[in-house]
């Protein structure tokens, strides 16, 4: 008896993990399209096809939604980078793929939702924190990318880490124009441009990093 109990927890256990999960996808879904200050529980709960007191049962207040929404988002980019990092890759591939990792694609609703996260931050401690780790990690991994590139020799950088901070800040700011203002720039002068700064950043030739 306690062993069918045991498994039948489990199961239940189970099914609410892929439940949440589903409703968190579709909650940054929504943020995506409503932004964070115009999303409702009960946009989410509409979206998902289940009832507001099923988003409450998983949530107990819209800022908790909003909050894990925001951090499940956070997440799957950082599993997307950790992906490349831990990588048997070498350190110009691996910069290569984090370059094409950074860049908005399609209707850039990744980075809708980061800008949108970023002005919220201002006025949102939980989220300020959110955004932080990710930006953070970002600089990290791409400076320990750069380190070992140094090393091997591929790379010529006196500062690994201010080179990091660097690039990032350009890729944010491109990224913004890009995603924001329609026609401003083109994804390939995005490229292009990042390119060129990351170049001279690591004594490379620009087509080196294609």
């Amino acid at each position: 008896m306690s062993a069918s109990i045991g498994y039948g927890s489990r199961v239940t256990r189970r099914a609410a993990e892929i439940r949440l999960d589903a409703l968190l996808r579709t909650a940054c879904d929504v943020i995506v399209e409503r932004g964070l200050a115009n999303t409702r529980t009960a946009d989410v709960a509409q979206a998902a096809g289940v009832s507001q007191a099923l988003v409450f049962y998983h949530f107990a207040t819209k800022d908790r939604l909003l909050e894990q929404a925001f951090a499940y988002a956070v997440e799957q980019d950082l599993a997307r980078l950790d992906a490349v990092v831990r990588s048997a890759a070498t350190p110009l591939a691996k910069l290569k793929k984090i370059l094409r990792l950074y860049t908005p694609a399609g209707r850039s609703t990744s980075w809708s939702l980061w800008i949108d996260g970023w002005s919220e931050s201002l006025r949102t401690p939980e989220l300020e924190k959110v955004c932080r780790r990710l930006d953070l990690r970002w600089r990290q991994d791409l400076a320990a990318v750069i380190a070992a590139g140094v090393e091997e020799g591929t790379f010529e950088c006196a500062d690994p880490a201010g080179a990091a901070w660097r690039i990032n800040a350009v890729m944010d700011g491109l990224a913004v124009q890009l995603a924001v203002h329609h026609r401003v720039i083109t994804r390939r002068q995005f490229a292009d441009w990042i390119r060129l700064v990351t170049a001279r950043e690591l004594g490379l030739d620009p087509a080196q990093l294609d």
